[in-house]
């Protein structure tokens, strides 16, 4: 099985380091190992530098941010929602000083995170456009969910980390090209990106070994002349 949800989870760790956000990956919420995909938490007293230029959909970031993520093969779907809405419960209780003493609901975020438009979910729910595209928001249960598609976001730099999980040649190769990587994790990350493509069978002519030329092109200013 194609762990898309843990490769995404370590992107957004990339994305996050050295800010004031902590990002865990399949956080587990019990005795039973309910997994909660994603969660990105501020730490401290919000010491750390800022994230420059974050991806579009994520302005309104809390203190705790959960996040449930769908690749291209995974729907998103009521049961998703669903299960992130049991989620936070159990995360707020788990995060709290106790259960008579809960967090205010305020500090916890909730994101739906999909590659592909969920269609079936906005046939039967309100999907509201929040002036962005790619950006949505739908009202569950007691909480209102902001949902992300990353195959509609822009591209531009800013959302390259969208654009790199899109499963679209063209918005891939836009998003290798302009996402800037610690350069310590890019080739694991990259190379199973690629191999995960070609094992859903999605052909990219734009290969590991492209975004390996164009990432060196575009870094031979950091080089030495020894280096280059």
């Amino acid at each position: 099985m194609i762990t898309w949800h843990r490769l995404f989870g370590l992107a957004l760790q990339d994305l996050f380091a050295a800010s004031s956000y902590q990002v865990e990956v399949e956080k587990d919420l019990s005795v039973q190992q309910q997994r909660l995909d994603i969660t990105i938490i501020e730490q401290g007293d919000g010491d750390g530098a800022p994230v420059p230029d974050l991806p579009d959909g994520l302005d309104n970031l809390a203190k705790y941010n959960l996040v449930t993520y769908k690749s291209l093969r995974q729907p998103l779907e009521e049961w998703t929602l669903d299960e992130l809405l049991c989620h936070s419960v159990s995360y707020r209780k788990l995060v709290s000083p106790n259960i008579d003493d809960l967090l205010p609901v305020q500090n916890f975020e909730l994101y739906a995170i999909s590659t592909r438009y969920p269609h079936n979910l906005a046939q039967r729910e309100t999907l509201r456009p929040l002036g962005l595209p790619g950006v949505y928001e739908v009202r569950w249960g007691s909480r209102q969910v902001r949902v992300l598609v990353l195959n509609k976001f822009r591209p531009l730099p800013h959302n390259a980390l969208w654009q790199l999980f899109s499963a679209s040649e063209e918005q891939v190769r836009f998003g290798s090209q302009h996402y800037q990587f610690d350069p310590a994790k890019t080739s694991a990350v990259m190379n199973q990106l690629f191999e995960y493509y070609h094992l859903e069978g999605i052909v990219m002519s734009y290969t590991y070994e492209d975004f390996v030329k164009d990432y060196t092109r575009d870094h031979l200013h950091l080089l030495t002349p020894k280096e280059v």
